[in-house]
This record gives structure tokens, sequence and C-alpha cells, in this order.
């Protein structure tokens, strides 16, 4: 008998801005998902220069564990957002990609400077 093979990594972890606030609906089943489109800008590394980076992707969020951190979104949010990606839509040629989030990190709220409360 031989082994199956292992199935391929799909983890991607980005951090960026919430640029649409998240829009909810229910899925046939009941299950509460999330969609909301995140925006990363950062500069790599590449060929010992460095590179530009920006893109956008759409997350979604789906089930009852992720929908109190998606509660927490509004847009302007900075959040990393850790999951798995997935074409878009299955029609033949549409490659688009979406992240599927596991977990949501809220890094500041949209006017959050990090320094102590004003009175």
């Amino acid at each position: 008998m031989v082994a199956a093979a292992p199935p391929p990594d799909n983890y991607l972890s980005v951090g960026g801005r919430v640029i649409q606030a998240p829009e909810r609906r229910f899925n046939p089943a009941g299950i509460p998902i999330a969609r909301f489109r995140l925006e990363h800008y950062s500069v790599q590394e590449e060929g010992d220069r460095p590179r530009e980076v920006r893109f956008r992707i759409q997350v979604i969020a789906a089930g009852e564990a992720i929908q109190a951190d998606v509660d927490r979104l509004e847009e302007g949010s900075e959040a990393r957002v850790s999951g798995f990606i997935s074409r878009a839509g299955y029609r033949q040629g549409d490659y688009r990609l979406v992240l599927h989030a596991r977990t949501i990190d809220i890094q500041a709220a949209p006017g959050d400077t990090g320094g102590p409360p004003e009175n």
C-alpha cells in the first residue's frame, strides 16, 4: 500500500487596512459569513533591492467563532488576517483569489494613536 502524499500547504498571513467595512449574511445552512476588503502596503526586498508592494484582497470570515472579531472591524481598522486562499469563483478562467480568515488580529482602530486616552 502506498501512503498518500500530504496536502500542499495553504496558509497566508497578511496585515493591512480594512478598506470596506464587513458585509454580513447567512448561507443557506445558517452559518454567518462576513466579507470585507483588506489593503496591504509594504516595502519588501527582492533581488537585493527594495520593492513597493501594494494589493487589495477580499476576505471571507465564516462561522460563529470568528464573528466577534468581525464585529470589532470597521473601515480604516488595521488588522492581521491569517487563513487560507481559494478561488473567488469556480467559473472556468476565474482565478481571482480570496482569503478565508481563520484568525483576525485587530492592530489598531481608526483614530487610535496608541497613546494614553484623552480626558
